[in-house]
């Protein structure tokens, strides 16, 4: 008879504590960070603190990556407290990098649940587009035509939340069709045990329709946020650096962004028109003629409350642009008058439908506090030191070429409010120091600006909204993992950043 195993009372005791880990994550997944939880202190003791800090952050980008086996937010807070037990940064330091980026915390939570209020309005606004425009190559215009429009002059976070929760509703609508539910019927949209088998293939190129237009509305910000001061919070930041006003800053960076612009619109009727990179995929006709069915009977049943709700809607979103472009306020503090405002005018003053309206932010929230410790540890290590010496270490055109490859690629992981920062601030040391030209430093701030605008559409962590589409409850739905975010990006960061590159390269030459 075999002896018995010293370690099955072990295996059977931390069998409990393996099955909650992490939840219903794939077991290869929990091995694989309670694997890097154990080895990091062992690195740190091993390696030292500047490279343990550069693996954590590999770590990080992995847990986005497997955004759809398990939320960021556990996995990589456990990371983010381990580099702070491990002093890699200190908790006032994080707090610091939080309280720099207070404002776009305060956009997310108020902002995204005051679009939620929004929503009847909107879905009703975008249904009669998707119904009324049949060609998907001038569909995908509009989205990016209208995403730079707003992204020009509102927050890109803002604008992916509003189409975001447009594609939500959509999505919703056409998977009650599939399920074969009626409209007084429960459903969740997020189940789809219920869909027939014989509209589960047009539920997949729905999804793929719904993943062209948010690819292609998610690179209309990048391309709008470049061109403004006001379009990206590091252009801002790089502004007042350089004291110049809204008028400047667009003729400045013209000599870039306008180029950028024209190609990613090109970019768009190339890979609509080839089926490249996963685009080309139509509106099945079954979900046009749902969206038509539904536009009607909304409109046949809307009664007069519901009409003073809609009008009110409107008004309240008419309000919020107009507030945003004229910058009335903290874009957050017109996200909570929004809540206010529409809450109180369509009679919605219950504390739990109140309270719904937060539960799509809040975890993103979470994970962006996750990302700003993490931010706080590159700060704290220095790892961008050396690449900030040997940028500014050269001359002429050879240091704008370097820096702005420098600050795109080191936006595509970090923050690019701490890059651009992080750079703006050496070179006015450099301007006042007399180290550099005045003519020398608006040609640097220029490719800051684009560097932190333009190469960090290639990942999905590279922008604040980026980041927001791949975490929201819409990825999973139209099942836009990291991986095909990374594919449907591609070619977009490709053309972009090759035309930014020729174009600094021309306004320096």
């Amino acid at each position: 008879m075999p002896s018995p195993s010293l370690s099955a009372p072990w295996a059977r005791s931390l069998s409990p504590v393996a099955h909650t880990f992490l939840g219903s994550s794939p077991r290869w997944y929990k091995i694989a960070i309670a694997a890097s939880l154990a080895g990091n202190p062992l690195l740190w003791a091993v390696a030292g603190p500047v490279v343990t800090t550069w693996v954590l952050l590999a770590e990080f980008v992995f847990t986005l990556a497997m955004s759809m086996a398990c939320h960021p937010l556990p996995p990589a807070g456990l990371l983010a407290i381990e580099g702070v037990l491990l002093r890699l940064t200190t908790p006032d330091g994080v707090v610091a990098a939080v309280r720099a980026n207070l404002s776009t915390l305060l956009l997310l939570v108020f902002m995204v649940a005051g679009v939620y209020f929004l929503r009847d309005v909107l879905l009703v606004a975008f249904t009669r587009l998707f119904v009324a425009v049949r060609a998907k190559l001038l569909l995908s215009l509009a989205f990016v035509g209208a995403s730079a429009l707003l992204s020009a002059f509102l927050d890109a976070l803002t604008v992916v939340a509003v189409v975001s929760a447009v594609a939500t509703g959509l999505y919703a609508v056409y998977h009650r069709f599939a399920s074969k539910r009626s409209p007084g019927d429960d459903h969740d949209h997020t189940d789809d045990a219920l869909v027939r088998d014989i509209a589960r293939a047009d539920l997949a190129q729905f999804r793929a329709f719904l993943r062209n237009l948010m690819m292609h509305a998610a690179a209309g910000t990048a391309l709008g946020g470049l061109t403004t001061l006001v379009g990206e919070p590091q252009n801002l930041l790089i502004g007042d650096a350089a004291g110049w006003d809204f008028a400047e800053f667009f003729h400045r960076v013209a000599p870039v962004s306008l180029p950028v612009v024209a190609v990613g619109f090109l970019t768009t009727i190339l890979l609509e028109a080839t089926g490249w990179f996963g685009y080309g995929a139509s509106l099945p006709q079954s979900s046009r003629d749902v969206l038509e069915r539904w536009v009607k009977a909304r409109a046949a049943g809307r009664d007069p409350s519901a009409r003073v709700k809609l009008v009110t809607q409107a008004l309240v979103a008419v309000f919020l642009i107009a507030a945003l472009t004229f910058q009335a306020a903290e874009a957050g503090l017109i996200g909570l008058a929004v809540i206010v405002l529409a809450t109180a005018f369509t009679g919605v003053v219950e504390e739990h439908a109140i309270g719904r309206a937060f539960a799509d932010a809040l975890p993103f929230a979470g994970l962006l506090v996750v990302f700003f410790a993490i931010v706080a540890m590159i700060d704290d290590q220095r790892l961008f030191a050396p690449i900030i010496a040997a940028v500014l270490g050269r001359t002429g055109a050879a240091a704008a070429l370097t820096l702005f490859g420098a600050t795109g690629m080191l936006s595509m992981v970090s923050d690019n409010v701490f890059v651009a920062g992080t750079y703006i601030n050496q070179i006015a040391a450099a301007f006042h120091g007399g180290a550099i030209s005045r003519e020398q430093f608006d040609t640097l701030a220029v490719v800051v600006s684009a560097g932190t605008n333009i190469p960090s559409v290639a990942t999905p962590n590279g922008q604040a909204a980026f980041l927001f589409l791949l975490t929201s409850p819409l990825a999973s739905l139209i099942r836009l993992d990291y991986l095909r975010m990374l594919r449907l990006a591609f070619p977009y960061a490709l053309t972009m950043t090759t035309t930014g590159l020729v174009a600094v390269a021309l306004m320096v030459a």
